[in-house]
């Protein structure tokens, strides 16, 4: 059972009344990438990316199935998979300064969002959010988070939503994170103490701050950015920002 509160809310995100939601998550720098990670970054072709790929505090061997080719100032990389550069700490100077203040705002930017407080729904659906249409607020599981069906996410452009996940989320395979009334993308935080799961042909939107692994199976796709504490992985599979 819902509450009436869930109910509410739902109904009011769906008339474009509802509250803007939570105060949004400061990414800092690490907002200037597509996927940043500590551990590393890995593809099995062909993976389409578009937008900036790192690894820090690791070398550029963090960096694999990309084929790189080094931009001649040795500050970045290039490969056919990524429509943007590719950068890791072992690159020319000023790179390694600026991917570690990059992964530190990372690590600023999962605490805040994982410390928020006083959340306007607790343990939803046990977890089972698919099928669900889900308002603008913030969101706490304190276990693990499935999504069996596509899950829709209703707001204003302006609404802020931030899901607070202390076990794994997983997205079955060929379901969807579906936006609706104007909600955007950059304005849905996932924060993920486990490891994040897009099984194949499933799709993402929203921002994943994880502390564990985060991988896109074949064929995933994801509006998002996938800012990992650990390691990346995909497996042709289509992230954009």
């Amino acid at each position: 059972m819902f509450s009436s509160l869930f109910i509410v809310s739902v109904l009011t995100a769906l008339n474009g009344v509802a509250a803007s939601g939570p105060a949004a998550v400061n990414l800092r720098t690490a907002g200037n990438f597509a996927i940043l990670s500590k551990s590393g970054v890995s593809t099995i072709p062909p993976s389409v990316i578009t937008g900036s790929v790192a690894v820090s505090p690791i070398s550029s061997g963090g960096l694999t199935g990309f084929s790189l080719i080094l931009d001649p100032s040795g500050q970045s990389a290039t490969s056919s998979q990524v429509v943007g550069k590719l950068f890791a700490a072992s690159f020319s100077s000023p790179t390694p300064a600026t991917l570690t203040v990059a992964t530190g705002d990372m690590g600023t930017a999962f605490t805040d969002a994982t410390g928020r407080a006083n959340p306007n729904f607790t343990n939803l659906a046990s977890g089972a959010i698919g099928g669900l249409t889900l308002a603008p607020g913030l969101y706490k599981w304190t276990s693990l988070v499935s999504i069996g069906s596509d899950v829709t996410i209703s707001g204003k452009a302006t609404d802020t939503w931030i899901f607070q996940v202390t076990g794994t989320l997983s997205v079955a395979a060929g379901k969807k994170m579906v936006l609706k009334g104007g909600a955007l993308s950059k304005n849905i935080v996932w924060v993920v103490t486990g490891a994040v799961t897009a099984a194949a042909g499933s799709h993402l939107e929203g921002v994943f701050l994880g502390q564990t692994a985060i991988t896109l199976q074949t064929g995933a796709t994801a509006n998002s950015r996938l800012l990992s504490q650990t390691f990346v992985a995909l497996q042709k599979a289509t992230v954009s920002t």
